[in-house]
This record gives structure tokens, C-alpha cells and sequence, in this order.
């Protein structure tokens, strides 16, 4: 099983200046093979493979050869971090490598011959870097990825590797659904709701004040970068503060269920809707659910996913009965055929953690109600299947509803 940390270090001048260069010679590299791959694919159809990448660095060494200056398998790694964008592309699960700017985050990696000290870390050319190392995992250190915040902070994230097999999920104990909203960020199928912290909300008026400062200054002037680096330091404090709150609360929902179940949101879809995409983008549902899914494996949880089309908000979780047309005004409504009252979250968190319950019930990842997605030719395909309308416990529908 394999753990991460990151840690902030504190390199000297000297230090500073041999990280400059090494950012931008792994810059520079791939921006290079990005163009040349681009170049090849043209005309044959065919890329630079990893393998491909590394042989021309010898050439490209006695060319320009500022290139020897830093560690050599510093750009080994651009070449296998390239190519696994590629593949990754290729597979539907990200988008088309772009090309890298020397304003924004500048990161390298030290894939071995890094070492733990007192001191801090030494690297490779650097020697030993002053780091706040404040937690140290068992197990070998595999990779040490630099890097450099717009805001002028330094990093180091260190990845180890116990050996040790990961562990057996189980889903023996407490369940819970969770519902995610804007109003309240999470709502739990126990009824617990989890105000939304809007921290994009709270800061937007000292981000506007640093904004404003920073277009009045003078575009190349030494002022204009000081204030990018002012307005840098809001965006990290949003972020900070941001997940923070998502690590602390993805953390009790582990600690505290078996069985955790959410909607596998369209968060891509949902924010072309320009009136709630600050809003949706600002609660980062994703970067939560994604929390979860991990936090729960390294515990031997179970984290499931209920398909988005499932009608959770209006099925009765008393009597499976499902309602028409809910808008979203309406957070409160009462069931026609056994008279419940339901909060709407509330209900829509229990009939996820009942679905969740189910699908795990069945071995399978169908989807209840013949919900089924379907996907676009390049993009990765959803596992979930249809799944049979005489099926137990799904919910009726209208027709069956009504003759009921």
C-alpha cells in the first residue's frame, strides 16, 4: 500500500537558483516532446513513445546544454509523466496534454537517490534541504515530486511504499448515504446536515481588492509581479481553507460508517448552469467524493457509488412511492400513498444508502429503475449496467405506481 505526505522545505539561495533551472529544463522538455510528438502524429500517425522521449536526450544535451545542468532522471521522469498523459487521454480519462507555462505551479520529480536526514531532505545536486518533515510512513520512499506554488512556497511530496497488501474491504457494519447540496454541502441519510463554509464567498472581497491592484500595475514591472504573488496567496488561502474542511469531514464519514454511498455527480454537466457554477465549483463535490473513495480503501471501507439518473429525491423511502415533478424550491413534500412527511436531502440520502445497499447486495454496479448511461465514443465507459424492472427493492414506477 502506498502513502503520501507533503511537507513545506526551506531551500537556501543557492538552492533556489539550481531549482529554477531545474524547473525550467523539465519545462522546456516537455514542451519540446509535446511539439515533437504533436509533429509526428501529423505526419505518420504515430508518437513518441517513453522510450522514445529519453533517446533524444543525448542529443539534445550537446545542443543546448544547459539540459546537463540538472539531475538526469529528472527529465527521465517528464518523458514517463508525457506519456502517461497520453494514455491517459486515449483512455477517456483526461484531457489533451497542454502545453506548460513558467507563471503557473512548477513542479519536478526525484524518482530515487533521495534520503531523509535530520535536517530535511537531500537530493540529488542539491544537498540537504531544510523541511518541517512531520510525518514519516513506514516503508521505502519511492518518489519525491519538488515543487513550486504561484504564491512562492516550496513543497515536497514524499510517496512510500510499505509492501504490504492493500486491505480487504468489507462492508460488514454501519451504512450511511449521503445526499450533497449548496445549501448544506452534505446530508446524511442519519439526518445530519453539514453546512456549505462558501469559501470562495467569504474571500471574494479581499480576492476583488488584489485583483483591482494587481491590473492598475504596469504589465513586465516588478510591482505587477508582487501582486500576482498577493493575489496567488488569496487563491491559496480559498484552497487551504477549502480542503481543510473536505479532509476533516471526509475523514468523520470514514471514521465513523462501514458503507459509505453518494450519486456519482456530472459536476462537469451541472456547472454549465452560469448561474450556480461559481457556487457548485466553489463546494468541490468531486474533490469529496474523491476523498472518500481513498480514505475508505486505505481503511478497508467500502465506497459506493449510486448512479446519477437514480430518482432519489422523489421516491418515498417509506413506500418506494415515486412523485412526478419536484422542483427544487420545494425542500419538503408529503407522500400521497402512506402520508410521510420527508425533508427532501434526508429522504434522498436514506434511498441512496438503500440503493448503495442494494447494488452491494447484488455483486453487481446495475443501476435501479433502467437507468443507464451512455457514453460518447472516446470517453471512458460507465460500468453501470440496466438493470431488471421486477427487481426487489427498486423503486415502482409511475405505471406500477398507479395501478398499485
Amino acid at each position: 500500500m502506498r502513502h503520501a505526505v507533503k511537507v513545506r522545505i526551506y531551500p537556501t539561495d543557492e538552492q533556489v537558483e539550481a531549482l529554477a533551472k531545474a524547473f525550467g529544463c523539465a519545462r522546456w522538455f516537455w514542451n519540446n516532446s509535446l511539439a515533437e510528438t504533436n509533429r509526428l502524429y501529423k505526419e505518420t500517425g504515430k508518437g513518441l513513445s517513453q522510450v522514445g522521449m529519453n533517446s533524444r536526450l543525448p542529443a539534445l544535451k550537446k545542443e543546448f546544454e544547459w539540459l546537463a545542468e540538472p539531475y538526469s532522471q529528472v527529465l527521465q521522469s517528464v518523458s514517463l509523466n508525457l506519456s502517461k498523459a497520453f494514455i491517459n487521454f486515449f483512455q477517456g480519462q483526461a484531457k489533451f496534454p497542454n502545453f506548460k507555462s513558467k507563471h503557473g505551479k512548477q513542479s519536478i520529480q526525484y524518482p530515487q537517490n533521495v534520503e531523509i536526514t535530520d535536517a530535511g531532505l537531500k537530493l540529488p545536486k542539491l544537498g540537504v534541504i531544510t523541511a518541517k518533515i512531520h510525518r514519516v510512513f513506514e516503508g521505502k520512499l519511492k518518489t519525491v515530486t519538488v515543487s513550486l506554488t504561484p504564491s512562492g512556497k516550496y513543497f515536497a511530496s514524499l510517496l512510500f511504499d510499505d509492501e504490504q497488501p492493500d486491505l480487504e474491504a468489507s462492508g460488514a457494519g454501519k451504512a450511511v448515504g449521503i445526499d450533497l447540496g449548496l445549501t448544506h454541502f452534505a446530508i446524511t441519510s442519519d439526518g445530519s446536515k453539514f453546512d456549505n463554509p462558501r469559501v470562495l464567498k467569504k474571500h471574494s472581497r479581499n480576492l476583488k481588492r488584489k485583483q483591482q491592484k494587481l491590473s492598475r500595475k504596469v504589465k513586465g514591472s516588478n510591482t505587477r509581479k508582487k501582486a500576482r504573488r498577493l493575489v496567488a496567496r488569496v487563491h491559496e488561502k480559498i484552497a487551504n481553507v477549502r480542503k481543510d474542511f473536505l479532509h476533516k469531514l471526509s475523514r468523520k464519514m470514514v471514521n465513523e460508517n462501514q458503507v459509505i454511498c453518494v450519486e456519482n455527480l456530472a459536476v462537469k454537466n451541472m456547472v454549465k448552469n452560469h448561474n450556480l457554477a461559481k457556487a457548485i465549483s466553489d463546494a468541490s463535490w468531486s474533490e469529496f467524493t474523491r476523498m472518500l473513495s481513498y480514505k475508505a480503501g486505505q481503511d478497508g471501507k467500502v465506497y459506493q457509488e449510486v448512479d446519477r439518473f437514480f430518482p432519489s429525491s422523489k421516491a418515498c423511502s417509506v413506500c418506494l412511492n415515486r412523485i412526478g415533478n419536484l422542483p427544487l424550491e420545494v425542500r419538503s413534500w408529503q407522500c400521497e400513498r402512506c402520508g410521510t412527511k420527508h425533508d427532501r436531502d434526508v429522504n434522498a440520502a436514506i434511498n441512496i444508502r438503500e440503493e448503495g445497499l442494494r447494488i452491494l447486495a447484488l455483486g453487481t454496479s446495475a443501476a435501479a429503475n433502467r437507468g443507464k448511461v451512455s457514453p460518447k465514443v472516446g470517453r471512458r465507459k460507465s460500468s453501470v449496467s440496466e438493470a431488471l424492472p421486477i427487481e426487489i427493492g427498486s423503486p415502482p414506477s409511475a405505471t406500477e405506481a398507479r395501478s398499485a
